[in-house]
C-alpha cells in the first residue's frame, strides 16, 4: 500500500534561516540574564573610581514609593555584565563617528584626556567669587586667591579641531576685578603656565584634571612671589617617579586604551612635618606628608596628604612663617607639601566635608594669611562654597 502522506516533512532551509536572528537574540538575552544573576557583584569600580550601587531595599515602603525601581535601575546599570567593555565600546564608537567629547571628555593628541569646558551659562563662578569676597570682609584677614587654569586652556594645542571654547580668560579677568574691589590679592597663573608648557613641561596629568607636581611647584613659586615669601628651590627636593597612575578624567572617559601617567613626589629629606586629619569628629595624627599606600591604587593622587578630608593640619615648627588657613579643593593637595616649607601651621579646609563655621575657625586660629586654592572649573561648579561663612 502506498503511503500518500509525506513522512516527516522538513521545513525548507530558507524558512529555517529566517528564525536564526531571533534565536540568536533570545540566546543573547537569556545568556546575559544568567550572567547578570550569577556573576559576582563588585562593591567598587577601580576604572571609574567609585563605589557601585548596592542591591536596593525591598521593603514595602520602598516598593510602594517607586524607590526600589529607581534604585534597581542604577544597580542593574552598575552591574551589567561586561559593563566596562560596553562603556569603552560606546566611547570609541562616538570617537570613530566624529563625536569626540560625547561623554564630557575629549580624546586629544599626545594621549591627553581633557574635560570639556564648563558651561558658560550654567555655573556658579560669579556667585562663588562674591562669597569669597564677603568672607574676606567678614574676617578682615589678608587673603590671596590662586586659581588653576583648565587643562584645555593651557594645553590647547592638543585639543581636537572641533571643541567648545574654554573661558578661562573671561573668568580670570572677572576674578581679578572682583577680588581687587574686595582687597584680595590674586595670583594669575595663565602666563607662567603657558610659558612652562610651551618649553616642554607637563603641567597637567594626561589622565587626570589636576596639575602635576611640576605644575604645583610653579604655582607655589608664583604664590610665594605674590606673598613676599622665599620659595624653596627645586634643588632642595628628591624626586620619586611612580608609574601606573590613572586619574579621574580617565575613569569618566571610557577610553580604556589610554596609557597611564607617572606621578612624582618631590620630597624634602630635611623637612619634618606632622599631619593631623579630622573627619567626622575623629582626629588622626601622622608623621608624613605622603601616604604611600595610595600608590598601590589606580588613582594615586591621594598620595598627597591622604586626599580629601574635612580638615587637614600640617605642622612644621622649623618654618619661618606663621599660620595660614587654606580654603581649598583637591588642587591644594600637591601644593601643600611645598607651602609647608614656609608656614609653621597650614590648616586646609574642604567645604565639601567641613560644615562648621570657617569664620569661627579663623577667629580661634588667628592666622597670618588666608589662602583660597581652587581649580577654575571646580570654582565654577562648586555648590559648597555657600558654607563659607
Amino acid at each position: 500500500m502506498v503511503n500518500t502522506m509525506n513522512d516527516n516533512k522538513k521545513m525548507p532551509a530558507g524558512n529555517l534561516a529566517r528564525y536564526v536572528p531571533a534565536i540568536l537574540f533570545l540566546a543573547f538575552v537569556f545568556g546575559m540574564a544568567i550572567w547578570f544573576l550569577f556573576a559576582p557583584k563588585k562593591d567598587y569600580s577601580s576604572s571609574e573610581k567609585r563605589y557601585l550601587q548596592e542591591f536596593p531595599d525591598t521593603s514595602v515602603d520602598s516598593i510602594a514609593s517607586g524607590g526600589f525601581g529607581t534604585d534597581f535601575e542604577s544597580f542593574f546599570a552598575d552591574h551589567f555584565p561586561g559593563r566596562n567593555m560596553w562603556v569603552g565600546f560606546n566611547s570609541y564608537y562616538n570617537l570613530a563617528i566624529g563625536n569626540n567629547g560625547a561623554d564630557g571628555v575629549y580624546n586629544c593628541s599626545d594621549d591627553y584626556l581633557i574635560n570639556k569646558p564648563v558651561s558658560e551659562t550654567e555655573n556658579y563662578i560669579e556667585r562663588n567669587m562674591g562669597v569669597i569676597s564677603e568672607f574676606k570682609k567678614k574676617t578682615g584677614k589678608p587673603m590671596t586667591v590662586l586659581l588653576a587654569p583648565s587643562t584645555g586652556y593651557v594645553a590647547s594645542d592638543v585639543l581636537p579641531l572641533i571643541h567648545n571654547k574654554y573661558n578661562d580668560n573671561k573668568y580670570i579677568d572677572s576674578a581679578i576685578t572682583t577680588f581687587a574691589e574686595s582687597g584680595i590679592d590674586f595670583v594669575d597663573l595663565r602666563e607662567p603656565f603657558k610659558n612652562a608648557y610651551e618649553i616642554g613641561n607637563q603641567i597637567y596629568y594626561k589622565t587626570d584634571h589636576h596639575w602635576t607636581t611640576r605644575g604645583a611647584f610653579i604655582a607655589y613659586t608664583e604664590l610665594c612671589n605674590r606673598l613676599g615669601l622665599e620659595p624653596a628651590s627645586e634643588e632642595k627636593f628628591v624626586k620619586e617617579a611612580h608609574d601606573g597612575f590613572y586619574g579621574t578624567t580617565y575613569s569618566t572617559s571610557g577610553f580604556w586604551f589610554t596609557p597611564p601617567d607617572e606621578i612624582e613626589i618631590w620630597k624634602d629629606p630635611k623637612l619634618t612635618a606632622q599631619v593631623k586629619i579630622t573627619e567626622g569628629g575623629n582626629t588622626s595624627d601622622f608623621d608624613s606628608l605622603y601616604f604611600y599606600d595610595h600608590l598601590e591604587e589606580d588613582d594615586k593622587y591621594p598620595v598627597f596628604i591622604d586626599g580629601n578630608h574635612a580638615l587637614t593640619e600640617i605642622i612644621n615648627n622649623n618654618a619661618k612663617g606663621g599660620t595660614a588657613v587654606v580654603i581649598k579643593d583637591s588642587f591644594s593637595h600637591s601644593i601643600a607639601p611645598f607651602l609647608a616649607e614656609n608656614y609653621k601651621k597650614l590648616i586646609l579646609v574642604d567645604l565639601r566635608y567641613f560644615k562648621n563655621s570657617v569664620s569661627d575657625l579663623v577667629k580661634n586660629e588667628n592666622p597670618d594669611q588666608l589662602l583660597c586654592i581652587y581649580g577654575i572649573d571646580n570654582l565654577a561648579t562648586d555648590t559648597d562654597l555657600a558654607w563659607l561663612q
